[in-house]
């Protein structure tokens, strides 16, 4: 497990976009996908996105055609680093605390989590 760290929250206005980032620094050789999910006050967390080394992407039924996650990696590395979160057309319902998280091919008890950002849609 390492502790990912988390960029690009803020405060936006509805129909506005933020980009969110995600790092692992350090050794990272067990990531085999990153993703998103967010909770917000009285909600349980909601997945948001993933996208594995392969390029594979999927998305929350509340956030498609809306939000877009990508990575870096054009070298196809087994093992993921980085990610970003591009947020379009942003609804005050997407305001929650976002999580990034980190799979790792031991399993969900190794899986690394990101201390969670905030991201605030209000005009």
């Amino acid at each position: 497990q390492v502790q990912l760290v988390e960029s690009g929250g803020g405060l936006v206005q509805p129909g506005g976009s933020l980009r969110l980032s995600c790092e692992a620094p350090g050794n990272t050789s067990s990531i085999y996908a990153m993703g998103w999910y967010r909770q917000s006050p009285g909600n349980q967390r909601e997945l948001v996105a993933t996208i594995t080394s392969g390029g594979s992407t999927h998305y929350g039924d509340s956030v498609k055609g809306r939000f877009t996650i990508s990575t870096d990696n054009a070298k196809n590395l087994k093992f993921l680093q980085k990610n970003s979160l591009k947020m379009n057309n942003l609804k005050p319902e997407d305001s929650a605390v976002y999580y990034c998280t980190g799979y790792s091919e031991y399993g969900p008890d190794y899986d690394s989590w990101g201390q969670g950002i905030q991201v605030t849609v209000s005009s």
